[in-house]
């Protein structure tokens, strides 16, 4: 006996039982959002501070379709008066901010808004179902200039000092003061890029994915596994200016700021991400036994 779905039929529904008023919210939001990202693809894409963009859009979007037969179900109205309040609040403030250029604020801004519409759509609780894809996405943004000058000076300097500490156990001409380093006759200033923001930012959220992936029911042993990403990528960027001195001072400053700089950079982030992997690899046989072994106690 064939069971006919009237929810396709209903008027000013689509055929997946989505209103027409959605849509056109949803195309709007689109073409509303299409400058913002343009504009951070330009400005931080490109950047070694904003390569891991592209994938975590990529990634993130998976994720979301992945996730959305769970959330589905629980997809409600919200209320109207709310949504459109908080429209009005921050779809003007992304209107200066794209009128400013500054590109930080304009995406976070964009960000904001377009959780605003999916409540609006499906509701808080979809949404909660669709936390960490959600949360995820914030990532393809790069974080506010004062939050990475903030974060980089501290990492900058003890960056110097143990790169300077440890050449000077082989003898090496070495010295400093703050993010200068002088080694023979060459001044190599430790930039944020080389601070290790850069980094943790992309280390968290390629880890973040594979963490939640892979351990999403055991959020416990997930938190490890987060609470080792910025202690690796300080290490991985330590030997990473490690090198650079070492190339500075061997084989002049044109050859450790040229094609060498990048690869450096490139390297110590995939052997960060590894490190994770492998820490993964040795720590979970440890954590198991010991669960099962509190277990047992109990």
């Amino acid at each position: 006996m064939a069971v006919h779905d009237d929810s396709k039929n209903v008027p000013g529904k689509t055929s997946d039982g989505w209103s027409w008023g959605s849509v056109i919210l949803i195309l709007g939001l689109v073409a509303f959002c299409a400058p913002t990202m343009k504009f951070v693809i330009e400005q931080s894409w490109t950047g070694e501070e904003g390569a891991h963009g592209p994938i975590v859009l990529a990634t993130g979007i998976w994720l979301l379709l992945r996730r959305w037969k769970e959330a589905r179900p629980f997809v409600s109205t919200s209320s109207t008066p709310l949504v459109c309040l908080l429209l009005a609040i921050f779809i003007p403030l992304q209107i200066f901010a794209r009128i400013t250029q500054i590109v930080e604020l304009e995406g976070y801004l964009m960000y904001a808004t377009v959780l605003i519409v999916l409540y609006s759509i499906i509701g808080l609780e979809a949404i909660r179902r669709l936390w960490f894809p959600l949360f995820y996405l914030a990532f393809i943004f790069p974080p506010p200039e004062s939050i990475i000058a903030l974060a980089t000076v501290p990492m900058k300097i003890w960056l110097s000092e143990a790169a300077i500490g440890f050449l000077q156990l082989f003898d090496y001409p070495i010295g400093g003061e703050g993010v200068r380093i002088y080694i023979g006759q060459y001044e190599l200033l430790v930039a944020a890029a080389c601070s290790g923001i850069n980094s943790i930012i992309s280390l968290s959220a390629i880890s973040l994915f594979y963490i939640y992936m892979r351990h999403q029911a055991d959020w416990r042993y997930a938190f490890l596994l987060v609470f080792l990403i910025v202690p690796v990528a300080l290490v991985a960027n330590f030997f990473r200016v490690l090198i650079l001195i070492l190339l500075t001072f061997h084989a002049g400053e044109a050859a450790a700021q040229g094609f060498l700089h990048n690869f450096a950079g490139i390297a110590m982030f995939g052997i960060a991400l590894l490190t994770i992997f492998a820490a993964d690899e040795v720590l979970k046989p440890v954590w198991d036994r010991y669960i099962i072994k509190s277990k047992v106690s109990d």
